[in-house]
């Protein structure tokens, strides 16, 4: 039994007559009769009665008529849902995150894609930008998120944003008071970092800064990511630079503060990560909103960030 017979069957039993059956079909009676007849032979069964008005369909030809159109109902289905696969309209989308970005620009992306493929499941993981390489090349997770990324054989990147950097300082520091701050002007005031974890990271980049502006930073704190850095801050730990993403962390107590005066490069940008030849339409799907997205969002904005109250 194949396809082809069963819908020749279908045709059959709806006309109940084999000349316009053919007709619907398209093709010869002397054809079609021999499709029904080998159809019968392999079932061992009489589907039709054949009555000199047309065809009848037996008992077992109604049963069978409407396990056919079940049959024929799946495999439309199945056809469908497969198309939209390959469209990249229909699956799972595995994404891993990590730190700030998942702040601001991240749920937009992502949200942008809910919205264009409502039918492809996002799952979201929370890993470290190791982590997020090895998932990558395990085949875990389709893309990752993440900033300062050495090139690495098999991966790909690509921008999602450049983003200003900003100082969070507490609400009763005496940096808090100033309109206008240098970066110098962090030099005598203790400085959280942030990531911990596998380098290089954003950490070495706030070094950098400092050592070319002529001073090595008073190190307060190492810590994971940017909520506890921040949290920091407004236990009066020190000062942090943060990404223009991490402002919408309303911590009571801290202030966020634009520098001038900057090293050069002073911004960091916000990737997302996926193996190279990676053909998923999922995927593409992903790329194509990120590229949208970028081309909206300037890339060297600096927002102004909100003040929370003290």
């Amino acid at each position: 039994m194949d396809l082809r017979q069963i819908r020749y069957f279908v045709a059959v039993a709806e006309e109940a007559n084999i000349g316009r059956a053919a007709a619907r079909l398209h093709i010869s009676q002397p054809p079609l009769t021999r499709q029904i007849q080998q159809l019968e032979a392999e079932l061992g069964v009489t589907l039709f009665n054949r009555t000199p008005r047309g065809m009848e369909t037996t008992a077992a030809g109604e049963m069978f008529l409407e396990e056919a159109r079940n049959i024929r109902s799946l495999i439309e289905q199945a056809t469908e849902r497969t198309q939209r696969a390959g469209q990249g309209r229909l699956g799972r989308l595995d994404v891993a995150i990590f730190g700030s970005a998942i702040l601001d620009v991240i749920p937009k992306v992502l949200l942008a894609f809910r919205t264009r493929y409502p039918d492809v499941k996002v799952v979201l993981h929370t890993m470290t930008k190791a982590e997020q390489l090895e998932a990558l090349q395990q085949k875990r997770i389709t893309a990752g998120f993440n900033r300062m990324l050495a090139p690495l054989e098999g991966i790909e990147t690509r921008l999602v944003a450049t983003e200003s950097l900003l100082l969070a300082v507490p609400a009763g520091h005496p940096l808090a008071s100033k309109e206008t701050l240098r970066f110098r002007d962090i030099e005598a005031h203790p400085i959280v970092l942030f990531p911990t974890g596998g380098r290089p990271s954003f950490i070495d980049r706030v070094i950098h800064y400092c050592q070319e502006s002529g001073f090595e930073p008073e190190i307060s704190q190492e810590v994971g990511d940017a909520v506890t850095a921040v949290a920091l801050v407004a236990s009066g730990f020190g000062v942090c630079l943060v990404p223009s993403s991490a402002t919408t962390l309303r911590f009571p107590g801290v202030v966020y503060r634009e520098l001038a005066e900057v090293p050069s490069g002073f911004f960091v940008d916000l990737s997302c990560i996926y193996r190279t030849g990676d053909r998923s339409p999922i995927l593409a799907g992903l790329l194509e909103i990120i590229d949208e997205f970028r081309e909206v969002v300037p890339r060297h904005q600096n927002p102004s960030p909100p003040q929370p109250s003290p």
